[in-house]
């Protein structure tokens, strides 16, 4: 299996200079999906990944912020937040997520737990639920979702709360961004990760490593590398 911090290595090797996103050796590129929230994200498989597994790579204006590994079921397995420095791995899972139990009833629970060597074990207990309401972006056809989730450290303290609304693809088995809100015990804001483009191979701007829609907007202080761990535009 190829590794994470292998992948990262490359991935962050990539020049903005070159215009274009450079993949990780065995691996390809089907997707790029420019956001409303000033972000462009590339998805891609590797060569020696178990069966279904999907990467991404997330750019904003500042470059590369994270990568991300999905399984099959769109159950987050390991992510690299290059903003923080951090990395985590999936741990353990009471209620693992799973995508054929959301297609087929509407909602699917989820408990697991993830550790990292920089913030230690954390916990995540939520569910994601369709809304019945599907939605056609740039000509690609979506389910909507809403979701919820609660973060707990080691010690079962509650550290944040996210809720808001995404989308499904059936095709692809992977969330897509959408409305977010982050609640702490000191802030509460609002993100915007609706998607606006869906660019595929041999397409202008397929790879592209500059953001289009929302750039030059201020954002919150506030850290959303935990949020966008577990819906993180999969």
């Amino acid at each position: 299996m190829m590794k994470i911090g292998l992948t990262i290595a490359v991935l962050s090797a990539s020049p903005l200079a070159a215009q274009e996103f450079a993949l990780p050796q065995g691996c390809e590129g089907y997707l790029t999906i420019q956001s409303t929230s000033c972000s462009v994200s590339h998805y891609f498989t590797c060569e020696g990944d178990n069966n279904g597994e999907q990467r991404r790579a997330t750019m904003d204006e500042e470059g590369l912020s994270y990568v991300g590994r999905i399984s099959g079921e769109a159950e987050w397995l390991e992510s690299f937040h290059l903003r923080s420095g951090h990395t985590e791995r999936l741990l353990e899972a009471a209620d693992s997520m799973s995508m054929s139990e959301l297609l087929a009833n509407d909602i699917d629970t989820w408990d697991f737990k993830t550790d990292s060597r920089e913030i230690g074990v954390s916990q995540y207990v939520g569910f994601d639920r369709l809304t019945g309401e599907t939605v056609e972006i740039d000509g690609v056809p979506l389910r909507r979702t809403e979701y919820a989730l609660t973060a707990y450290d080691v010690a079962g303290t509650e550290m944040w709360k996210s809720e808001g609304a995404e989308f499904v693809s059936d095709e692809w088995r992977m969330f897509i961004g959408g409305t977010s809100s982050y609640i702490t015990s000191d802030d509460h804001f609002d993100s915007d990760d609706t998607p606006v483009e869906f660019i595929f191979p041999d397409e202008p701007g397929f790879l592209s490593v500059n953001p289009k829609f929302g750039c030059g907007v201020e954002m919150s202080s506030y850290d959303t590398n935990n949020a966008q761990l577990i819906q993180a535009n999969y």
